[in-house]
């Protein structure tokens, strides 16, 4: 029986080298051409490396995007839920409008379509994560005043973030400030 390897053992040099050349070739290429041979090639890795720490390409991008998505979409809270929202929200719309992570993104949620593992590693690593952090920016605004109680925070969210997704993965572009700024207006006058 073998036993995993030891992510201490992992060089952080190669596995920043790995990330990064499977981000980059998902835009340069597009998510369905990446191939674990080009990551290693394009990072001077092994196969062998990558698939002593990764299982496939997807699980590849999958930690390449959750390294970068905190960073690239932080969640301000200045005390001005409406101005905070459009400000994380616009974020998100440049890390998804990125050619580099738009690309991934969209590629590894298509892929995890028909890979049940893959799509439980991207609700656990990626989207839970994110989605915790905007539930606990709308429940400080509950308790500052500024949603009702009762208001469903899990609601809130998907109705922010949904139509966002909606237009990135059919390829619709992505809202203007402006319509992003009425589309946050529209969904908390509905709690207001």
């Amino acid at each position: 029986m073998t036993s995993a390897p030891n992510p201490q053992r992992r060089s952080e040099k190669s596995r920043q080298a790995i990330l990064a050349a499977a981000l980059a070739l998902s835009g340069e290429r597009g998510y369905g051409a990446v191939t674990v041979e080009a990551i290693a090639s394009r990072a001077g890795v092994s196969k062998k490396t990558i698939y002593r720490w990764w299982p496939t390409k997807g699980a590849v991008i999958l930690e390449a995007l959750s390294d970068m998505a905190e960073a690239a979409t932080p969640f301000p809270d200045t005390g001005d839920l409406p101005t905070d929202l459009h400000t994380q929200m616009a974020a998100v719309l440049d890390f998804l409008s990125s050619p580099v992570t738009g690309s991934a993104y969209a590629g590894l949620i298509a892929e995890s379509q028909h890979d049940p593992g893959l799509a439980e590693a991207l609700t656990a690593q990626l989207v839970g994560p994110r989605v915790a952090v905007a539930k606990q920016r709308l429940a400080r605004a509950q308790q500052q005043g500024q949603l009702p109680a009762d208001a469903d925070l899990q609601l809130i969210v998907e109705l922010l973030y949904g139509p966002v997704y909606y237009r990135h993965l059919l390829h619709l572009g992505p809202y203007s400030r402006d319509r992003l700024r009425e589309l946050v207006d529209r969904v908390l006058d509905r709690w207001s």
